[in-house]
């Protein structure tokens, strides 16, 4: 079998297995917010034991996407990779919000060869997927993942227009508007899966800095029966809001007496709360 891609293995483990892994997976933009005539931001990307800490490996980011005040989606700038971080600078030509985001997909499992009766593992895209295990195959048993990492930054003035959710997959609604949040004040938002409302949902929201701390932070969270949540903003910084649905119980295959097909979601962003 051929291998996943990077990118879609550094996300596969960072994201998908979140609760279960030290390594979290983050876009962490220099500032949320841009007051200047040319404005630029630099977003930097990575998978690090220590939240907002480049201490790993740098995040792949192929197929990375940024979305403009108009609604236009376009691939971000050629970043620049290095050992522990990728990096890349963004003009944000037009006065409004931008989101910036990573979206990847990736199938693994197992089946049993039928020549052989040996158990075949496979780990790596819909097209490898669809390429490398025989469309006969037997006991067939398969994780689809959908992972996706954001972060949103405005220049000069807040819009809406890249705010709009696709529908696909686990979102976040920022109700009220992300690059807009101060300590003491409250926010709204709504997690939804491919479009519908998550009630009872859980999540959690985790301040940068834990090394200076010595102790994680961590806030768990639950959507009401709506899928909405109302929460007295804490204090200011950059913090890393994430969630998984199911909920997850750790990596790896699917167990010998499991659903044949199962689908795990996750979602992260970083998110900079302002002063009062």
């Amino acid at each position: 079998m051929k291998k996943l891609t990077k990118t879609v293995l550094a996300i596969a483990l960072a994201t998908v297995t979140l609760q279960a892994s030290a390594h979290r997976g983050w876009l962490y933009p220099q500032t949320t917010n841009v007051e200047a005539k040319e404005a630029w931001v630099t977003i930097d990307g990575a998978i690090s034991e220590g939240l907002f800490d480049v201490d790993h490996v740098a995040l792949k980011l192929d197929g990375a996407t940024v979305t403009g005040p108009d609604g236009v989606t376009a691939p971000i700038p050629t970043p620049v990779q290095g050992k522990q971080r990728s990096t890349f600078d963004l003009k944000l030509a037009q006065d409004g919000t931008y989101k910036i985001a990573l979206v990847t997909q990736a199938v693994m499992g197992s089946y049993k060869d039928k020549a052989s009766g040996e158990t075949k593992r496979f780990r790596g895209s819909e097209e490898s997927f669809a390429k490398d295990v025989p469309a006969d195959a037997q006991d067939l048993k398969t994780v689809r993942t959908h992972a996706r990492l954001e972060t949103f930054v405005s220049a000069n003035k807040q819009s809406t227009g890249a705010l709009k959710p696709s529908g696909v997959g686990l979102e976040l609604v920022p109700v009220t508007h992300p690059t807009d949040l101060r300590a003491g004040e409250t926010a709204k938002w709504r997690f939804q899966l491919d479009g519908k409302a998550l009630p009872q949902f859980a999540f959690s929201l985790t301040p940068g800095g834990v090394r200076y701390r010595g102790v994680l932070g961590e806030q768990r969270l639950t959507t009401d029966a709506n899928g909405e949540i109302s929460l007295k903003l804490p204090a200011a910084g950059m913090y890393w809001l994430n969630a998984a649905y199911p909920v997850a119980t750790g990596k790896g295959m699917p167990p010998a007496d499991g659903p044949s097909n199962t689908r795990r979601y996750s979602y992260a962003a970083t998110l900079e709360i302002l002063p009062e």
